[in-house]
């Protein structure tokens, strides 16, 4: 039997090269391994945009692999794509249909769930924004305290510097389908994550019958901890 292809959606705040280290030892097990990019615009858009890339740049069976946000776009893109075999959330948000990530957040002690997110984010306009969106960033405080505070300095400042932002609108956009209903999943659940507090995280995959991994890691445990993604993605591709 062919081994799947293993398409690796990265979350906001990132760009495909936080999968480096997990895209390297996966070739090195034989796989083929893509890493798109993420346009961070909106739920519906995005999981589009996948759906198209995958039916583009794919053929035979396929592991849909996401971290963060990238969560909510593999559970709307998946159901358009008849080869997708399993999912495998990381660090990430797996959402029921009508959820957003900001409904998801509200209350779980998130360091992003404060009364100003401006503590923790830079809020800045965009060219052609719909009236009142706008991007995130994150500040550099933010980074070091609350999103990768277990990789090493010059790291985090490598997060700071190329961290791509995500609108507002994305986060506050409804799911519309959650392809995990269907497909067998798996979730790496990062235990000192402050983004996605950890009990968030285990209550969300305990209700999509995720085979969990969990690991003493950051939001990013894909960056520093990349061994156990790798374990959790191999075991849904022998699936």
């Amino acid at each position: 039997m062919s081994k799947p292809s293993i398409v690796l959606v990265h979350g906001a705040w990132a760009d495909a090269s936080s999968w480096n280290a997990v895209a390297a030892q996966l070739r090195g097990q034989g796989y083929t391994v893509l890493a798109p990019p993420n346009p961070l615009r909106g739920v519906a858009s995005d999981a589009e945009y996948l759906a198209s890339f995958v039916k583009q740049r794919t053929s035979g069976p396929v592991v849909l692999v996401g971290h963060s946000y990238g969560g909510v776009v593999i559970s709307n893109a998946a159901g358009d794509l008849s080869d997708v075999r399993a999912l495998v959330y990381v660090n990430a948000f797996i959402p029921a249909e009508g959820e957003s990530i900001f409904q998801l957040l509200g209350g779980s002690g998130s360091a992003l769930d404060i009364p100003d997110p401006t503590v923790v984010l830079d809020v800045v306009g965009y060219p052609g924004a719909p009236e009142g969106d706008a991007e995130a960033f994150l500040k550099p405080d933010t980074v070091f305290r609350s999103f990768a505070q277990d990789v090493a300095e010059d790291d985090g400042w490598l997060i700071v510097a190329g961290q791509r932002p995500i609108t507002l609108s994305a986060n506050a956009a409804p799911t519309a389908a959650a392809a995990w209903r269907t497909l067998p999943s798996w979730a790496v659940i990062g235990t000192e994550d402050r983004v996605i507090p950890v009990g968030l995280q285990r209550t969300m995959a305990e209700r999509a019958g995720a085979k969990t991994f969990e690991v003493a890691a950051s939001h990013v445990s894909l960056v520093s901890h990349p061994e156990t993604t790798v374990e959790a993605v191999l075991a849904a591709a022998e699936s």
